[in-house]
């Protein structure tokens, strides 16, 4: 195999393979991109066996043929040269990676040992709307658990309907759902689990371009087709919770905040709250609230917000840290929290319309 490649084309596709490639694995082959050359470009795919990527970039190739490199390693050689040509040359004692005045020679491993992944087919594809999805990832994403042994909760459910996508994700204290109305193209509904990994890094892929995000599954993995990359996951195999029935349907006490001014409270304030519980106190009253905290180990701190409630006073203590998860994702100026009393699940909204309908319930803490 011999090919040039202008090193700003081949260092953008090698950077969103870095998300992919697992640091530490018991499969060598795992820690490399394979490289195939043919015509006037180059294709490249890595996989940690959950998700993988594929992804191709203009090349000059003087000499079809396929090998592997160790993905991290070529990335960091690939960005330190200078905005050149670069040079991808194989022979007997391994990989030529030249340009400029830079020469070097890298391992690499059999073409062969590098696993197979399945095709998409091309039936029942959706055509999902970009900005929408782009949204749906960044507004749910960070309520998924990295460590339960629930593993169905270690992921999102995506949902599909003929008019309407749905993307809901939970940690068993809080609970994130976007739905957006879209035709998308399916006859029927559709429910799958998608890794936390996947979302990741289908949020990497959606960051530039436009165009809808085709979409497919199949037997047991789901094809992302973003531009001229394909993302491929496994599907999480698991009964997901009845996230609906989760949602409080009787909150009647509503309060609008300034988001910015409750962001800024909560941050300040959660920074003498204790460090293991991270509790911040909502002390609500007529026409205001009281965001305080309190730890034997730093002392307190509180905060009064100005807000338009005339109902009988409340007190409700959260995750400070869960409530930033959403304030930090929300762009309306004003958010809005439902409540019913101390011990049941409150829901933060944006108000205001944003082309989706996004809902946060979170669970209250007892302190």
């Amino acid at each position: 195999m011999e090919l040039v490649v202008r090193k700003n084309d081949l260092l953008r596709e090698l950077q969103l393979f870095q998300g992919i490639v697992e640091r530490k694995n018991t499969i060598p082959i795992l820690a490399n991109v394979l490289i195939e050359a043919n015509g006037n470009e180059v294709r490249m795919l890595a996989t940690d066996l959950e998700v993988a990527l594929r992804s191709k970039c203009q090349a000059s190739v003087a000499k079809s043929g396929s090998l592997t490199l160790p993905a991290k390693k070529l990335y960091e050689i690939i960005k330190a040269l200078p905005e050149t040509d670069v040079r991808i040359e194989e022979d007997k004692n391994g990989v030529k990676v030249a340009a400029d005045r830079f020469d070097s020679r890298m391992q690499t491993l059999p073409r062969e040992d590098f696993p197979t992944l399945p095709d998409a087919t091309g039936k029942s594809r959706a055509a999902l709307p970009r900005n929408a999805l782009k949204e749906m990832v960044a507004k749910t994403q960070f309520a998924i658990t990295g460590e339960d042994t629930r593993y169905f909760l270690n992921g999102a459910k995506f949902v599909l309907k003929p008019d309407s996508i749905t993307l809901v994700a939970t940690d068993g204290h809080r609970l994130a759902l976007v739905e957006v109305a879209h035709k998308v193209g399916v006859t029927e509904e559709l429910g799958v689990i998608l890794p936390k990994k996947t979302l990741l890094e289908l949020g990497k892929l959606l960051m530039d371009g436009d165009g809808d995000v085709m979409f497919e599954s199949g037997e047991n993995h789901l094809f992302f087709e973003v531009g001229d990359r394909m993302l491929i996951s496994r599907m999480i195999d698991g009964q997901f919770p009845a996230y609906e029935r989760v949602i409080p349907k009787g909150n009647d006490k509503h309060i609008d905040f300034e988001r910015e001014r409750l962001t800024n409270a909560v941050k300040r304030v959660a920074l003498l709250s204790n460090e293991r519980s991270r509790a911040v106190k909502f002390d609500i009253a007529k026409g205001k609230v009281d965001v305080t905290s309190s730890s034997s180990e730093f002392g307190e701190a509180r905060e009064e917000i100005p807000v338009d409630f005339t109902g009988a006073p409340l007190t409700i203590s959260f995750n400070a840290q869960y409530v930033l998860d959403f304030l930090n994702v929300v762009e309306t100026d004003t958010v809005q929290l439902s409540l019913k009393d101390e011990v049941s699940q409150a829901v933060m909204k944006p108000v205001g319309a944003q082309g989706y309908d996004y809902t946060y319930v979170i669970m209250p803490m007892r302190i």
